[in-house]
């Protein structure tokens, strides 16, 4: 069903790309073991503490992955290394939530050796964002797998702890505050929300683990990228079929998008130049990314983007 961007709605499911039916874990209780990962940069030991120190204050029981704290150049142990606390902390019946300590880069050099039938036989709630964005990815198209987006390591803030520990739904309103507040395009549109990083969503373009957007809403965020990078991003997206179909458009946060060139646009006009042509609704100014203040939402679950009210509601990822 084609999104009405004049104040109608559309509403349909995002699809996995197998076809697999949503799987949803269960919310976090108090008591339960949740592994901390490192599957991308290296981690600090004294961040890794705080915040296993901030999960244990929700009553929950933290544990750091056997090699997480390891290093090798800018990663976090070898792809190896990564690859098995990923795949343990899947494997284990104890194990209740897998968190990534961090992004940076590295996820997408372990993310075909993801066990998915451990994935599949005992869902868990899974949460990192960056770079972690090749994981969700992975997880919704290989087994349909509800995921969280955000926060970094040093932000594990009350937001987080109702998106694991809690099944209330989430609403993120436009923050005047943010950059990309003006950028939006009338509207409300229903379906799942599926996304996350920019530039990783367009360096997964051309491998096995393609979104399908049909009847969804796309999410997503950047750091650290010019404007024309961020343009010849959202162009790979558009070339390789992956926003035919789009229902609307969340736009996170675009932190240090700047480019000095005066002949340059602003981030804000590149997003509003090409999302402002698919005719679906658009809403920016969501505080959702790698800014200071992050919004913390659920991936692969319905969702509702009214642009007119500036609102993106969430269903949470656990049950």
């Amino acid at each position: 069903m084609a999104t009405q961007s004049d104040g109608g709605t559309a509403s349909t499911a995002g699809k996995s790309r197998i076809g697999h039916p949503l799987l949803r874990p269960a919310a976090l209780r108090p008591g339960d073991v949740v592994q901390l990962v490192g599957t991308s940069g290296w981690v600090h030991a004294d961040r890794a503490a705080a915040a296993m120190s901030a999960l244990a204050a929700w009553g929950l029981r933290p544990r750091l992955g056997e090699n997480a704290l390891k290093t090798h150049y800018y990663l976090a142990g070898t792809d190896e290394e990564r690859l098995a606390d990923l795949n343990a902390a899947f494997r284990d019946p104890e194990v209740r939530a897998v968190i990534c300590l961090r992004g940076g880069y590295g996820a997408q050099r372990i993310v075909d050796g993801l066990d998915v039938d451990a994935v599949r036989a005992d869902p868990k709630l899974f949460m990192g964002f960056s770079d972690i964005t090749a994981l969700h990815v992975a997880l919704w198209c290989e087994a349909g797998l509800s995921t969280v987006h955000g926060p970094r390591l040093s932000n594990l803030h009350d937001g987080a702890r109702r998106a694991l520990m809690t099944t209330d739904p989430v609403v993120v309103a436009a923050d005047e505050k943010e950059d990309t507040v003006g950028v939006r395009v009338p509207g409300r549109a229903e379906g799942t929300l599926l996304g996350g990083n920019l530039t990783m969503l367009a360096t997964t373009v051309g491998t096995r683990h393609r979104l399908d957007l049909t009847g969804a809403i796309l999410l997503i965020e950047n750091v650290s990228e010019e404007p024309y990078r961020v343009d010849r991003s959202i162009v790979q997206l558009k070339r390789s079929g992956w926003l035919d179909g789009v229902a609307g458009v969340a736009l996170g946060q675009f932190t240090e998008c700047e480019d000095d060139d005066e002949r340059s646009p602003t981030v804000q006009q590149v997003l509003a130049e090409q999302f402002g042509s698919l005719g679906v609704p658009v809403l920016g100014g969501l505080p959702i990314g790698h800014g200071d203040e992050q919004a913390v939402v659920a991936l692969g679950v319905p969702a509702v983007l009214d642009a007119d009210a500036g609102t993106l509601t969430t269903q949470p990822a656990g049950v």
